[in-house]
């Protein structure tokens, strides 16, 4: 459908310690198990990924312990039902034990056309606009989601276009 939106996510997470290191091996030891559940996920589209099929080896911020997960979808409640259900629900519970506690904004959600890869650039962005300007319809979370855009039909004027 033209002009279709996907719902595209950002969520940093800062490790206690190195991701080839003992603290981390039980979260790394899960990942291949979660990216197929998610691949396999109705609603899935795209997530963002190294040759080694994670993103664990991507570096986006100065802080080398910031791990990324940067993915889209085609809905926010596809999203919801793959993040805080299952399988992912109990790795997610577990977090504490391999990351510290986030004390900025460490998730953003935005609408993209379908078919658009975000760049990790891109993303950080979003997580700046959000944690500049909270929730807006650019940058927002799953506590204040925004609806995806309404593009306007095909061939159709605004309502104060005159013609003389």
């Amino acid at each position: 459908m033209s002009g279709a939106h996907h719902l595209a996510q950002l969520n940093i997470a800062t490790m206690k310690g190195p991701v080839d290191g003992p603290l981390m091996a039980p979260f790394v030891a899960q990942l291949d198990e979660l990216n197929a559940l998610a691949d396999a996920a109705p609603g899935f589209v795209w997530r963002l990924q190294s040759s080694d099929g994670d993103a664990t080896s991507i570096r986006a911020f100065e802080d080398e312990r910031i791990l990324v997960n940067l993915s889209v979808w085609t809905s926010i409640q596809a999203l919801r039902d793959y993040a805080y259900g299952g399988r992912h629900l109990e790795v997610l519970r577990d977090r504490r034990e391999w990351f510290e506690g986030a004390t900025r904004p460490y998730q953003v959600l935005w609408w993209v056309p379908a078919g658009h890869i975000p760049t990790v650039e891109e993303a950080k962005g979003k997580l700046a606009h959000l944690e500049g300007h909270g929730p807006t319809a650019e940058a927002f979370t799953f506590q204040q989601p925004f609806e995806a855009p309404h593009p306007l039909e095909v061939g159709t004027e605004p309502a104060n276009v005159t013609r003389g």
